[in-house]
């Protein structure tokens, strides 16, 4: 199938500027869209809404909607535009008579105000009020930094109230957390200026959405499921080497009391009036790197098709939706989408970002090699795959042509999407595929390891049949760190990959398809609660620092409140 091509261009406003010309409905017809009363909301002003607890005891036996998985290439500093093609296509599938509903993370300040931007989409497909998706939102994040932090104190005022549970100070291994990049909290020294003042120790901050809460929220069914998991949060160890929940330190309900209000899903809408559930937001990196549970089943009972997102390209968040997300929610998608850009595999194929606008057909069909390894990964699990190209301006219809070409080589599926320019109307293709895909009925999920595997043959699984790795080394602290997770009963869980998103090894600056690289693992983490074991590669850091030009120098806001500078 030819793609459609429009040589037409015309200029389109900042992303602030089109959602602030926006014509938004009431909160409560959003909701009616889905068959939900104002007596099911929990209302935020006028066009955000917190859906009620009783409403899932009234939906959860209808049958599950159409659920699409939006993921990518290996990201880029060219940008791929996934939330904006997930935003585009909830939109397209409503425009083609279809009842869809889309799916996104909450977007952390610290990134915000950084160098990523947000993550509400942009242009014409965004999902609304902008301004307060991408700053304070409902609240969820701010309560799960205070949760995190409650659960801090107690393990300080414990240890300072003679520490009955016999917890080693040097073994603690639950930070603080803040919801904004800020390097010089890394690494810090508490309990200073006497003994009045506590123990003093080494201790950190790592940024909210690498807290395990948040990755508890976003995998717990209910409030009674996720007080059970935060009680089973390794906190610390004693000096004999056993593990120190929160249970043991008896604040697990109280932790729950904080969170009660950021559980239940938020509720808003696209520029085109799309119901959007916008909930939670784990770091991708460092966990699972999707939207909650929670939000993505309410969507699927409310809607013929759900419309969602993972983190970062498919070696890390579509992998982890599938292992770990799906796993624990007995979620199946029917269609994944990869999200590619003519600017981003030309930068796999070798070009520097300054040079990305010149035609480059000899770097485009070498940057190819980063897709097709996604596009395996997608055959692996037993998934019908679509390729869609969101079109930038710079994109030559040479190029474009090309990639329809190679896709059609290899029988895989392709459409161009122009969603940022043109919302809905510019993926109406890219829907009508979808939904072909979807009711063929050919998704047959299958897990790349088992759960009763080794934890080292889970890791080999994934660095082998998603990143292409020819095996796995590890450091003796991991070595280690095995041993201690597999004598302590948690060798069942899946595992979850820390690793850079810019490249499928561990290694940054390897683009394209690298090919005779191994993985090394030189950490592991227990995150007992969310359910899985973290294995940190290179070097990841769970606080981000701010570049040297913050986003937040070009943010402001006038005497009546409007906002400017918000990307």
């Amino acid at each position: 199938m030819a793609l459609a091509l429009n040589k037409t261009k015309t200029a389109v406003p900042s992303d602030i500027e089109i959602a602030q010309q926006a014509n938004m409905l009431p909160i409560e017809e959003i909701a009616a869209q889905l068959g939900l009363k104002e007596e099911d909301l929990e209302l935020y002003g006028k066009y955000k809404a917190k859906i009620s607890p009783g409403v899932w005891d009234r939906i959860k036996t209808r049958t599950d909607g159409k659920l699409i998985l939006i993921t990518a290439i290996s990201p880029t500093p060219a940008g791929e535009g996934k939330s904006t093609v997930t935003v585009g296509l909830g939109q397209a599938l409503n425009r083609i008579g279809k009842k869809a509903a889309v799916a996104l993370r909450e977007p952390s300040l610290g990134p915000s105000m950084g160098m990523k931007g947000g993550a509400a989409g942009g242009g014409y497909s965004q999902v609304l009020p902008m301004e307060d998706i991408n700053l304070h939102f409902t609240g969820d994040l701010h309560a799960i930094t205070t949760a995190h932090n409650a659960i801090s104190a107690m393990i300080d005022n414990h240890i300072h109230r003679e520490n009955e549970l016999g917890i080693d100070p040097r073994q603690i291994v639950w930070k603080r957390v803040l919801d904004l990049n800020d390097r010089a909290l890394r690494n810090i020294v508490v309990g200073l200026g006497g003994k009045a003042h506590g123990m003093p120790r080494e201790d950190g901050f790592d940024i909210t959405v690498a807290s395990e809460l948040m990755a508890i929220l976003c995998l717990a069914s209910d409030l009674e499921d996720l007080k059970n998991r935060i009680a089973r949060i390794v906190v610390a160890y004693r000096f004999d080497g056993s593990p120190v929940t929160v249970a043991d330190l008896g604040v697990e309900g109280a932790a729950a009391l904080l969170l009660k209000d950021a559980i239940q899903p938020n509720l808003v809408q696209t520029l085109e009036n799309t119901p959007a559930f916008i909930h939670g937001g784990p770091f991708a990196n460092i966990a699972h790197g999707c939207n909650s549970l929670i939000a993505t089943r309410h969507a699927l009972k409310l809607s013929e098709y759900t419309v969602t997102e993972a983190g970062f390209g498919a070696d890390l968040g579509a992998e982890k939706f599938l292992h770990i997300k799906s796993r624990s929610g007995e979620l199946k998608p029917d269609v994944a989408v990869i999200v590619a850009t003519v600017r981003a595999l030309k930068m796999h194929g070798g070009v520097p970002k300054n040079d990305l606008t010149t035609p480059n057909l000899a770097a485009l069909r070498q940057g190819m090699g980063n897709l097709e390894r996604h596009l395996e990964t997608m055959e692996n699990f037993g998934l019908p795959k679509v390729v869609a190209i969101n079109r930038f301006p710079t994109d030559t219809e040479e190029e474009l042509e090309w990639i329809r070409q190679w896709c059609e080589e290899r029988g895989t599926s392709v459409n161009l999407t122009e969603v940022w320019e043109k919302g809905g109307a510019g993926g109406e293709a890219l829907a009508w595929e979808v939904v072909r895909l979807a009711e063929s009925g050919k998704s047959r999920l299958q897990y790349l390891y088992d759960l009763d595997q080794p934890i080292r043959s889970k890791i080999s699984a994934i660095a082998q049949n998603v990143y292409g790795a020819e095996g796995v080394d590890y450091t003796p602290k991991a070595e280690k760190q095995i041993r201690e997770m597999e004598s302590h009963g948690w060798g069942n869980l899946p595992i979850c990959m820390a690793k850079t998103q810019y490249s499928l090894s561990d290694d940054p600056a390897l683009l394209g398809r690298p090919e005779d690289f191994r993985i090394q693992v030189r950490e592991l983490r227990p995150s007992i609660g969310a359910g899985f074991l973290v294995a940190l590669t290179g070097n990841m850091l769970t606080m981000p620092g701010l570049p040297k030009k913050p986003a937040a120098l070009g943010m402001d806001v006038d005497a009546e409140g409007r906002v400017f500078g918000l990307f």
